[in-house]
């Protein structure tokens, strides 16, 4: 069973990933105080990140175990004033009849975009995956993330071969987190005939020098979250020592700001 129409917020964030020299910064929020501040920066898309799903609840990363917190997330954020990505893991399932459920269960709460990650399972599997997504939901944008460098070895071989299968099987993005080193990404760009998403790394290429690479989006990931969670380790550690902490601190009334803009929007959705 096909899915209803695309949106129209659904084209825009695909054209995020076409704009030559200016590559989709993609911040990950968490909850909706996270989204609602990164939009009011004025980020138009913002994606979820699946530790601070995990953490949240304290299941683990990347094992499956948190498909009901995922869409649940999804249906917290989906009526939002920005476009919505969600981080899937591998699709929570094997099936690929299974994984295009959960995807048409996201497009239904609004998300525009869906991240699903190999593993480093078989690439003939995770390909399947995507085709059944694409044929279920096909104005959904799909990244299809390969895992060789962030579990694996690093072996071009094998990366080029996933990324052919997965854009063959109708990936609209593909993701290799990971790989830091120009030379390399510029050859993923090179090989690659859908946009390249790489993973932020502060020890890796600014997101300008990504930029000059070809990339066409770069992820933030998890990095907000555990910043998020150090600069709550560092505050409380001033305190206890008596110094004054440092850094921004929105106040309490910015957050309820935030939850106002947020509320304001989804009754301006739901009636317009």
């Amino acid at each position: 069973m096909t899915a209803e129409p695309a949106p129209a917020t659904a084209p825009s964030f695909a054209g995020l990933h076409h704009r030559p020299g200016e590559p989709l910064l993609l911040p990950n929020a968490w909850d909706h105080a996270s989204a609602a501040a990164l939009a009011a920066r004025g980020f138009p898309a913002v994606a979820t990140t699946s530790l601070a799903v995990a953490a949240a609840v304290g299941l683990p990363d990347g094992e499956a175990a948190t498909r009901e917190h995922t869409v649940r997330l999804a249906l917290t954020l989906g009526s939002g004033p920005w476009l919505l990505s969600v981080d899937a893991e591998d699709g929570f399932s094997d099936d690929p009849d299974e994984v295009a459920t959960l995807c048409g269960e996201l497009w239904a709460a609004g998300v525009v975009g869906v991240n699903l990650e190999d593993g480093l399972g078989p690439a003939v599997r995770h390909a399947a995956k995507i085709a059944a997504v694409k044929a279920a939901v096909p104005g959904l944008f799909v990244n299809a993330r390969t895992d060789t460098y962030w579990s694996g070895a690093g072996d071009e071989r094998d990366t080029l071969r996933r990324l052919d299968a997965y854009q063959e099987a109708g990936a609209d993005g593909v993701f290799v987190p990971g790989v830091t080193d120009p030379g390399r990404i510029a050859a993923l760009v090179r090989h690659t005939a859908v946009p390249l998403n790489v993973l932020y790394s502060p020890a890796g290429p600014t997101v300008a020098r990504l930029a000059d690479l070809g990339v066409r989006r770069v992820s933030l990931g998890s990095l907000l979250y555990r910043r998020a969670l150090g600069a709550v380790l560092d505050a409380v550690a001033d305190i206890a020592a008596g110094r004054t902490p440092g850094g921004t601190t929105p106040s309490y009334t910015d957050v309820r700001a935030l939850e106002r803009s947020v509320s304001v929007s989804a009754s301006a959705n739901s009636t317009g």
